[in-house]
């Protein structure tokens, strides 16, 4: 029998029960987001200064749609972090499936943006519209995270309604554990974009 994930996973504890997920708040469980951080260029310094002001521009005149967010923020984000070039491969729209031990379902789903290398994958980005919580795309995302075959390797995404950004850590290896990072606004400065880029840059770097 195959399920949608949308359906089958509607809340954060619905997860944690059908994963045998267990949040962790060890903040060296995921330090990836907040040490050793690249340095930004002057020029990506400007891109993002750009990016920010349009998002924050179309922004102004009422929610966003899921696909202008990707449109306005995520594309530019992840092509400014390198991730449109090589060795990484991007696929839109990707299909999953995942076997939940021990029971006959299967859940389906569709992730928006995965990126990819050597089949190890990187980062699986969920936009929701802006009118929507971030948060309520964690449930759907750690069940996307749970799809990735290299179970001996750490899987992260990035969570975005547009307004706010989120970074995850799901790690299979020994016992399945998931952490996130603080809320990145965007509203609040530059300073914050300026962060996300280099959490971006980190991930592309160590993986």
């Amino acid at each position: 029998m195959s399920t949608a994930i949308t359906e089958a996973i509607t809340t954060l504890a619905e997860a944690e029960k059908r994963f045998n997920l267990h949040r962790v708040e060890n903040e060296q469980f995921f330090e990836e987001w907040r040490i050793n951080l690249p340095e930004l260029t002057d020029t990506e310094k400007i891109a993002l200064n750009d990016l920010r002001r349009r998002y924050i521009y179309q922004r102004s005149e009422g929610h966003l749609l899921e696909g202008t967010v990707t449109l306005l923020l995520a594309s530019p984000l992840l092509m400014i972090a390198g991730f449109y070039d090589p060795p990484f491969k991007i696929k839109a729209e990707q299909s999953v499936q995942i076997r939940l031990k021990d029971e006959e379902e299967v859940l389906q789903g569709r992730i928006d943006v995965l990126v990819l290398h050597d089949q190890l994958w990187i980062i699986i980005l969920e936009s929701k519209k802006t009118t929507i919580s971030v948060w309520s795309a964690l449930p759907q995302t750690l069940a996307y995270l749970m799809a990735n075959p290299q179970k001996e390797h750490p899987s992260y995404a990035m969570m975005s309604n547009g307004d706010e950004i989120i970074f995850v850590k799901l790690m299979q290896k020994d016992s399945t554990q998931y952490a996130l990072s603080r809320v990145f606004a965007l509203f609040t400065s530059n300073q914050e974009l300026y962060q996300v880029l280099q959490i971006l840059k980190k991930l592309a770097n160590i993986l």
